[in-house]
């Protein structure tokens, strides 16, 4: 599999036949392929049930964060995800006026760095583990020094009672 500057992936004919020979009823409808024309007559003169291949179309850009800024505003989630008030849904799970102050805190470096759809997205991706009990782990790295990350489900560490600085998550 190969990757252009953006981080797109596009995979040869070959790549794709063995992808297929491991998993012949996997969806190749999301894959790029470098020569996707000789794998579409193919699937037509055979009339087989296979789907057609997209040809791989590199973007054009006009920088990294043109680029970074569009496929941050692309979240997979419900509408109601995506409207919900994050601030206000994290602002309801403090129990104590120091738990309202740091999360305050920390809502202001998430909104200077325009990461509230990744908190909403966080959201909704912890509701879908739970609802499907599928379990996560326990926290990870500087993630752990997020309150907010802590209120949302997405690790266990409280990081208030630890004294966790969240300029070590946030710098």
């Amino acid at each position: 599999m190969n990757y252009d500057t953006y981080g797109q992936s596009r995979i040869t004919t070959d790549d794709l036949c063995e992808l297929l020979y491991k998993n012949p009823e996997l969806d190749l409808s999301n894959f790029q392929v470098d020569d996707y024309v000789q794998y579409n007559k193919a699937v037509k003169s055979l009339y087989a049930s296979f789907s057609k291949l997209k040809p791989y179309r590199p973007v054009d850009w006009k920088s990294i964060e043109e680029f970074d800024q569009f496929q941050q505003s692309q979240w997979y989630m419900p509408e109601s995800y995506k409207k919900l008030d994050i601030a206000e849904h994290v602002l309801s799970l403090c129990k104590s006026q120091a738990e309202l102050q740091r999360v305050g805190e920390e809502l202001i470096l998430y909104q200077e760095r325009n990461l509230f759809d990744l908190l909403r997205f966080l959201k909704y991706l912890i509701d879908t583990l739970k609802k499907n009990k599928i379990v996560w782990g326990v926290g990870r790295g500087s993630s752990v020094a997020s309150y907010v990350l802590y209120l949302l489900g997405v690790h266990k560490i409280n990081s208030l009672y630890y004294d966790l600085d969240i300029k070590e998550f946030l710098k």
